[in-house]
Protein backbone atom coordinates (compact mmCIF):
# COMPACT_ATOMS: atom_id res chain seq x y z
CA UNK A 1 0.00 0.00 0.00
CA UNK A 2 3.02 2.29 0.60
CA UNK A 3 4.18 1.78 -2.30
CA UNK A 4 1.02 3.11 -3.86
CA UNK A 5 1.37 6.37 -2.01
CA UNK A 6 4.84 6.96 -3.19
CA UNK A 7 3.98 6.58 -6.92
CA UNK A 8 1.33 8.55 -6.50
CA UNK A 9 3.41 11.25 -4.86
CA UNK A 10 6.02 11.23 -7.68
CA UNK A 11 3.03 11.59 -10.16
CA UNK A 12 1.70 14.83 -8.10
CA UNK A 13 5.47 15.95 -8.23
CA UNK A 14 5.14 15.64 -12.59
CA UNK A 15 1.56 17.12 -12.52
CA UNK A 16 3.10 19.74 -10.82
CA UNK A 17 5.84 20.45 -12.26
CA UNK A 18 3.70 19.87 -15.87
CA UNK A 19 1.39 23.07 -14.46
CA UNK A 20 4.40 25.72 -14.26
CA UNK A 21 5.01 25.00 -17.84
CA UNK A 22 1.81 25.63 -18.99
CA UNK A 23 1.47 28.35 -17.22
CA UNK A 24 5.11 29.55 -18.24
CA UNK A 25 3.67 29.19 -21.40
CA UNK A 26 0.25 31.26 -21.12
CA UNK A 27 2.52 34.11 -19.28
CA UNK A 28 4.58 34.34 -22.89
CA UNK A 29 1.18 33.71 -25.40
CA UNK A 30 1.92 37.53 -26.49
CA UNK A 31 5.65 37.34 -26.22
CA UNK A 32 7.52 37.76 -29.55
CA UNK A 33 9.96 35.22 -30.41
CA UNK A 34 8.80 32.83 -27.33
CA UNK A 35 9.25 29.21 -28.04
CA UNK A 36 7.17 26.83 -25.81
CA UNK A 37 8.62 24.80 -22.92
CA UNK A 38 7.39 20.86 -22.76
CA UNK A 39 8.62 18.74 -20.37
CA UNK A 40 8.79 14.87 -21.06
CA UNK A 41 8.67 12.18 -18.35
CA UNK A 42 10.31 8.67 -18.60
CA UNK A 43 9.07 5.37 -16.23
CA UNK A 44 11.51 4.66 -13.60
CA UNK A 45 11.18 1.10 -12.85
CA UNK A 46 12.25 0.01 -9.20
CA UNK A 47 12.12 -3.42 -7.68
CA UNK A 48 10.59 -4.19 -4.79
CA UNK A 49 12.05 -6.52 -1.62
CA UNK A 50 9.41 -9.36 -1.81
CA UNK A 51 9.28 -13.34 -2.89
CA UNK A 52 7.41 -12.16 -6.08
CA UNK A 53 10.19 -9.31 -6.80
CA UNK A 54 7.80 -7.29 -8.19
CA UNK A 55 8.97 -3.88 -10.07
CA UNK A 56 7.14 -0.49 -9.70
CA UNK A 57 6.94 2.22 -11.96
CA UNK A 58 7.76 5.85 -10.35
CA UNK A 59 7.79 8.99 -12.99
CA UNK A 60 10.96 10.78 -13.45
CA UNK A 61 12.03 14.06 -12.63
CA UNK A 62 11.29 15.28 -16.36
CA UNK A 63 13.45 17.21 -18.97
CA UNK A 64 12.60 19.88 -20.54
CA UNK A 65 12.22 21.12 -24.39
CA UNK A 66 11.31 23.66 -26.45
CA UNK A 67 9.11 23.26 -29.09
CA UNK A 68 10.21 24.01 -32.84
CA UNK A 69 7.07 24.71 -33.96
CA UNK A 70 7.88 28.24 -35.83
CA UNK A 71 5.57 30.82 -34.78
CA UNK A 72 2.96 33.14 -36.65
CA UNK A 73 5.38 36.30 -39.09
CA UNK A 74 3.63 39.72 -39.04
CA UNK A 75 4.74 41.58 -41.61
CA UNK A 76 5.43 45.44 -40.02
CA UNK A 77 6.92 47.01 -42.84
CA UNK A 78 9.08 48.32 -40.31
CA UNK A 79 12.86 47.79 -41.82
CA UNK A 80 14.41 47.45 -38.60
CA UNK A 81 12.24 44.04 -37.46
CA UNK A 82 13.27 40.99 -38.47
CA UNK A 83 12.62 37.11 -38.33
CA UNK A 84 14.13 34.09 -38.21
CA UNK A 85 13.47 31.72 -41.38
CA UNK A 86 14.06 28.02 -40.20
CA UNK A 87 15.57 26.77 -37.00
CA UNK A 88 18.46 29.18 -36.05
CA UNK A 89 18.13 31.96 -33.95
CA UNK A 90 19.86 35.50 -33.41
CA UNK A 91 22.45 36.21 -30.95
CA UNK A 92 22.42 39.21 -28.25
CA UNK A 93 25.25 40.17 -26.18
CA UNK A 94 23.80 40.25 -22.82
CA UNK A 95 25.65 41.15 -18.97
CA UNK A 96 25.97 37.30 -18.99
CA UNK A 97 27.44 36.32 -22.29
CA UNK A 98 25.48 35.33 -25.75
CA UNK A 99 22.29 34.94 -25.86
CA UNK A 100 19.99 33.47 -28.31
CA UNK A 101 16.53 34.33 -29.06
CA UNK A 102 14.30 34.71 -32.29
CA UNK A 103 12.65 38.56 -30.80
CA UNK A 104 14.23 39.88 -33.75
CA UNK A 105 12.39 43.68 -32.69
CA UNK A 106 16.01 45.54 -33.59
CA UNK A 107 16.46 49.43 -33.16
CA UNK A 108 19.65 51.78 -33.72
CA UNK A 109 21.03 53.52 -31.22
CA UNK A 110 22.57 57.18 -31.59
CA UNK A 111 25.56 55.61 -32.20
CA UNK A 112 24.69 53.20 -35.18
CA UNK A 113 24.77 50.10 -32.55
CA UNK A 114 21.75 47.99 -33.77
CA UNK A 115 20.48 46.25 -30.76
CA UNK A 116 17.53 44.18 -29.30
CA UNK A 117 14.16 45.61 -27.94
CA UNK A 118 15.93 44.80 -24.24
CA UNK A 119 18.93 47.14 -25.20
CA UNK A 120 21.79 44.46 -25.90
CA UNK A 121 23.83 44.44 -28.90
CA UNK A 122 23.03 42.08 -32.02
CA UNK A 123 26.17 40.08 -32.92
CA UNK A 124 26.96 39.19 -36.42
CA UNK A 125 28.58 35.69 -37.41
CA UNK A 126 31.38 36.70 -35.71
CA UNK A 127 29.90 37.42 -32.72
CA UNK A 128 30.51 40.96 -32.86
CA UNK A 129 28.73 43.83 -32.45
CA UNK A 130 27.24 45.39 -35.65
CA UNK A 131 27.31 48.86 -36.47
CA UNK A 132 25.30 50.80 -38.91
CA UNK A 133 25.47 54.53 -40.25
CA UNK A 134 22.46 56.25 -39.41
CA UNK A 135 22.97 58.99 -42.00
CA UNK A 136 23.91 56.27 -44.53
CA UNK A 137 20.81 56.18 -45.90
CA UNK A 138 17.68 53.01 -46.42
CA UNK A 139 18.73 49.98 -44.57
CA UNK A 140 18.23 46.72 -47.03
CA UNK A 141 18.56 43.25 -45.10
CA UNK A 142 19.40 40.23 -47.56
CA UNK A 143 18.04 36.41 -46.43
CA UNK A 144 21.43 35.65 -45.63
CA UNK A 145 21.57 38.52 -44.06
CA UNK A 146 23.90 40.85 -45.58
CA UNK A 147 23.01 44.36 -44.54
CA UNK A 148 23.53 46.76 -47.02
CA UNK A 149 23.10 51.07 -47.34
CA UNK A 150 22.87 52.60 -50.93
CA UNK A 151 24.01 48.79 -52.65
CA UNK A 152 27.24 48.61 -50.21
CA UNK A 153 27.14 45.95 -47.79
CA UNK A 154 27.95 47.50 -44.38
CA UNK A 155 27.57 44.47 -41.99
CA UNK A 156 25.40 41.25 -41.71
CA UNK A 157 23.33 40.00 -39.01
CA UNK A 158 24.29 36.42 -37.78
CA UNK A 159 22.13 33.38 -36.87
CA UNK A 160 22.75 30.83 -35.56
CA UNK A 161 22.20 26.84 -34.14
CA UNK A 162 22.80 25.19 -30.75
CA UNK A 163 21.60 21.87 -30.12
CA UNK A 164 19.00 22.82 -27.48
CA UNK A 165 18.15 18.96 -26.31
CA UNK A 166 21.97 19.49 -24.72
CA UNK A 167 20.56 21.76 -22.14
CA UNK A 168 19.43 25.25 -21.54
CA UNK A 169 18.00 27.86 -19.06
CA UNK A 170 15.67 30.65 -20.14
CA UNK A 171 17.14 34.17 -19.87
CA UNK A 172 14.68 36.62 -19.61
CA UNK A 173 11.30 36.46 -22.03
CA UNK A 174 12.42 35.15 -25.53
CA UNK A 175 16.24 34.42 -25.04
CA UNK A 176 17.59 30.78 -24.37
CA UNK A 177 21.47 30.02 -23.16
CA UNK A 178 22.60 26.94 -24.47
CA UNK A 179 25.01 24.32 -23.16
CA UNK A 180 26.06 23.31 -26.57
CA UNK A 181 28.08 26.21 -28.04
CA UNK A 182 26.12 28.25 -30.36
CA UNK A 183 27.12 27.86 -34.52
CA UNK A 184 26.40 30.57 -37.33
CA UNK A 185 24.94 28.92 -39.91
CA UNK A 186 26.24 29.11 -43.68
CA UNK A 187 25.25 28.27 -46.77
CA UNK A 188 21.85 27.02 -45.50
CA UNK A 189 19.08 27.29 -47.80
CA UNK A 190 16.76 26.47 -44.65
CA UNK A 191 17.72 29.74 -42.44
CA UNK A 192 17.55 33.16 -43.16
CA UNK A 193 16.54 36.58 -42.46
CA UNK A 194 13.33 37.99 -42.86
CA UNK A 195 13.46 41.88 -43.12
CA UNK A 196 10.22 43.96 -42.31
CA UNK A 197 8.59 41.03 -40.18
CA UNK A 198 8.33 39.83 -36.50
CA UNK A 199 7.80 36.45 -34.83
CA UNK A 200 4.99 35.84 -32.68
CA UNK A 201 5.33 33.86 -29.96
CA UNK A 202 4.67 29.99 -30.68
CA UNK A 203 2.13 29.09 -27.66
CA UNK A 204 -1.05 27.82 -28.76
CA UNK A 205 -3.52 29.44 -26.54
CA UNK A 206 -6.37 27.16 -26.72
CA UNK A 207 -4.02 23.63 -26.14
CA UNK A 208 -2.28 25.10 -23.40
CA UNK A 209 -5.80 25.62 -21.66
CA UNK A 210 -6.82 22.26 -22.41
CA UNK A 211 -3.75 20.80 -20.89
CA UNK A 212 -4.56 22.72 -18.37
CA UNK A 213 -7.61 21.39 -17.68
CA UNK A 214 -6.44 17.82 -18.19
CA UNK A 215 -3.57 18.32 -15.28
CA UNK A 216 -5.71 19.60 -13.39
CA UNK A 217 -8.16 16.82 -13.34
CA UNK A 218 -5.57 14.80 -13.82
CA UNK A 219 -3.80 15.95 -9.93
CA UNK A 220 -7.22 15.77 -8.63
CA UNK A 221 -7.39 12.26 -9.32
CA UNK A 222 -4.48 11.55 -8.00
CA UNK A 223 -4.82 13.35 -4.74
CA UNK A 224 -8.66 11.23 -4.38
CA UNK A 225 -6.43 8.53 -4.86
CA UNK A 226 -3.65 8.95 -1.93
CA UNK A 227 -6.66 9.74 0.55
CA UNK A 228 -7.83 6.29 -0.66
CA UNK A 229 -4.56 4.49 0.13
CA UNK A 230 -4.13 6.44 3.67
CA UNK A 231 -7.80 5.66 4.68
CA UNK A 232 -7.13 1.75 3.70
CA UNK A 233 -3.57 1.72 5.57
CA UNK A 234 -5.33 3.56 8.88
CA UNK A 235 -8.23 0.45 8.21
CA UNK A 236 -5.59 -2.12 8.05
CA UNK A 237 -3.99 -0.93 11.22
CA UNK A 238 -6.88 -0.47 13.21
CA UNK A 239 -7.95 -4.39 12.05
CA UNK A 240 -4.59 -5.93 12.87
CA UNK A 241 -4.26 -4.00 16.35
CA UNK A 242 -7.57 -5.29 17.31
CA UNK A 243 -9.06 -1.82 17.86
CA UNK A 244 -12.72 -1.31 17.04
Amino acid sequence: MQSGIYVSLSSQIALERRLTTIADNMANVNTAGFRATDVKFDEVMSNTQNEQNAKIAFVSQGNDYLSTRQGQFDNTGNPLDFAVKGDAWFAIDTPVGQVLTRDGRFTLKDTGELVSSQGYPVLDAGGAPIQIDRTGGEISVAIDGTIRQNDTQVGSIGIFKADISKGFVRYENSGVITTDRPQPVVDDSTSGVMQGYVEQSNVNGIAEMTQLIQVNRAFESVSALMRDSETSIQEAIKTLGGSA
